[in-house]
């Protein structure tokens, strides 16, 4: 059974974890992690800037999920951007995912976002089945 929960500190070992196998354009800095992304995404999440779930099954991380919460002029509200969804491989397709989308969508209901959104490359068959619709393409310049 799949319990979802706000993500805490102790889980950083584990987030990283699934991250290292999740990450494809960039790759994972354990040292960044540690002293700069992870600590600021916990506590944009305790003020309500971000959704940082993961999904645990016999009391093991086997998922994440981080969406960040924008204020928007056009849509009259927040939106709810989901940046980062994994599942562990050994459980991939027993619905962990699905939990954790349902688990987001549940808070943008609670917090009144406007809608939640999610740009991808490779899963857009499993967010339609989850009440998704494509709207829009994403374009991405880098800094570096």
């Amino acid at each position: 059974m799949t319990t979802v929960r706000d993500a805490t500190p102790a889980d950083a070992d584990d987030i990283f974890r699934l991250l290292s196998g999740f990450v494809r354009s960039y790759r994972a800095d354990r040292e960044v992690f540690d002293g700069a992304t992870f600590p600021r995404i916990i506590e944009a999440a305790s003020v309500g800037g971000a959704e940082f779930l993961v999904a645990e099954e016999d009391s093991c991380v086997v998922g994440y999920l981080l969406a960040l919460r924008m204020p928007t002029l056009f849509a009259g509200g927040t939106i709810l951007e989901v940046l980062e969804l994994t599942v562990a491989e050994p459980v991939r397709g027993r619905g962990t995912g699905s939990a954790l989308i349902r688990a987001v969508q549940a808070k943008a209901r609670e917090v009144k976002d406007v809608e939640v959104t999610v740009p991808t490359r490779r899963a857009a068959g499993f967010y339609r089945a989850l009440g998704f619709h494509e709207t829009a393409v994403h374009l991405r310049w880098s800094t570096t």
